[in-house]
C-alpha cells in the first residue's frame, strides 16, 4: 500500500470533440441534481428529446471555441501544479462530473496506484447541490456500488479563502487597468445561474456568491460593480438578473465600457470562451458599449494554486 494521498479534483467536464457534445449533454440533463424534468423514470427519455433539439446548436457553439472544451487540460494543470507544491507525498487526480476521466476513471486510476487516502478537492468556489453536491453524490455512489475502503476527506468551498480572494481581486485590478480611465467603468460579476427554488430550499451558493463579491471588492476599492447571472438552462424562474439583462440595461443607461468578471468558474470553458468572450461581447457591441473587456480566468494562476495547496495542508493536518 503506497504512503501517498491522492488529490482528486472534482470538476464539472466538457466534451473533447465535437461528436461528445450529445453524450455530455445526456450526462448533464440527465442529473437530478441538477435540473429535476417529471419523474426519475421518465427523466432520460425527456432528457434525450431536449438534448436532441439542443445539440446541434451546442455543437456549433463548441466549434467556434475551437471544436471542444479546454476544461480537462487546464484541470489537470492545476492538479500538476498542485501536486508540484505539496511535493512527493501527494499524486493529483482528475474526476469530471459529465465526461472524462470520470469518477470511476480517477478511483480505478488511484487504487492501481495502491493509495488509499484520498483528499476530494471540489473545484467549484460556491458551494451547490447542483455542483460540488452532485460531484461528491457521484463520488459516494461509486464508493458504495464498488464496496472501496479509501480514506475520503473532502473540501466542499473556499468562497472566502484569503487566496482566493486576492487572486481573484487582482485578475479584477489587471482588468481595470486596461482602460484608459478604470473609474469610468462598470464591473460585472457573471455568475453561473441556479433555479430560485434551490435557494428557497436553503441552498447556499448566492449567499456564497454575495460574499465573495464582497470581499473581492474590499480589496479592489471604490468602483461601480453588480452582480448578475448567466447560463440560464430552462423555463422555470432562475437566479436574477440575467447577464443579457445586465448589458442591455447599462448600455441604456449609457454605460460604454464594461469589464466582466466570470464568478464561480476557476477554469476557462464553454461559459467563458463562447457566453462571454463571444455572445455576450456581440450583444454588448450591438447595443452601444465600446469597450468589453473580461477579466483572465484563474487556470494555473500560482496564487489561486497556493489557495488550492493551502485548503489541502489545512484539511490534511485536520
Amino acid at each position: 500500500m503506497s504512503d501517498k494521498t491522492a488529490l482528486l479534483l472534482l470538476q464539472m467536464g466538457g466534451p473533447d470533440s465535437l461528436d461528445a457534445v450529445h453524450p455530455f449533454l445526456m450526462n448533464l440533463f440527465t442529473d437530478r441534481d441538477i435540473i429535476k424534468i417529471g419523474p426519475a423514470f421518465l427523466q432520460p427519455f425527456i432528457a434525450r428529446r431536449i438534448v436532441n433539439k439542443r445539440a446541434p446548436e451546442v455543437t456549433e457553439f463548441y466549434r467556434q471555441i475551437g471544436g471542444k472544451s479546454p476544461i480537462r487540460e487546464l484541470t489537470e494543470a492545476q492538479g500538476a501544479g498542485l501536486q508540484a507544491l505539496l511535493g512527493d507525498r501527494f499524486r493529483a487526480f482528475v474526476a469530471m462530473r459529465y465526461s472524462r476521466p470520470s469518477t470511476i476513471d480517477a478511483l480505478a486510476a488511484i487504487k492501481r496506484e495502491g493509495i488509499k487516502r484520498v483528499v476530494a478537492l471540489s473545484l467549484y468556489p460556491h458551494y451547490s447541490r447542483a455542483t460540488t453536491g452532485s460531484s461528491v453524490n457521484e463520488l459516494q455512489r461509486v464508493l458504495k456500488e464498488a464496496k472501496a475502503d479509501f480514506e475520503i476527506i473532502y473540501v466542499d468551498r473556499f468562497y472566502n479563502h484569503p487566496l482566493y480572494i486576492k487572486a481573484l481581486a487582482g485578475k479584477v485590478i489587471r482588468g481595470l487597468q486596461s482602460f484608459p480611465d478604470p473609474k469610468d467603468v462598470q464591473i460585472v460579476f457573471s455568475a453561473h445561474s441556479l433555479p430560485q427554488s434551490f435557494i428557497d430550499e436553503g441552498d447556499p451558493y448566492l449567499a456564497h456568491i454575495q460574499e465573495t463579491v464582497r470581499l473581492v471588492m474590499e480589496q479592489v476599492g471604490e468602483a461601480n460593480h453588480l452582480l448578475c447571472f448567466q447560463s440560464k438552462a430552462s423555463k422555470v424562474k432562475w437566479l436574477e438578473p440575467s447577464t443579457e439583462a445586465t448589458i442591455q440595461r447599462l448600455a441604456g443607461e449609457g454605460k460604454e465600457n464594461l469589464l466582466m468578471v466570470p464568478l464561480s468558474f476557476v477554469s476557462d470553458h464553454i461559459e467563458t470562451l463562447y457566453e462571454i468572450d463571444i455572445q455576450y461581447a456581440e450583444e454588448a457591441k450591438a447595443h452601444g458599449i465600446k469597450r468589453f473587456v473580461r477579466t483572465e480566468s484563474l487556470n494555473s494562476d500560482p496564487m489561486f494554486l497556493d489557495c488550492l495547496a493551502d485548503l489541502v495542508r489545512t484539511t490534511v493536518k485536520a
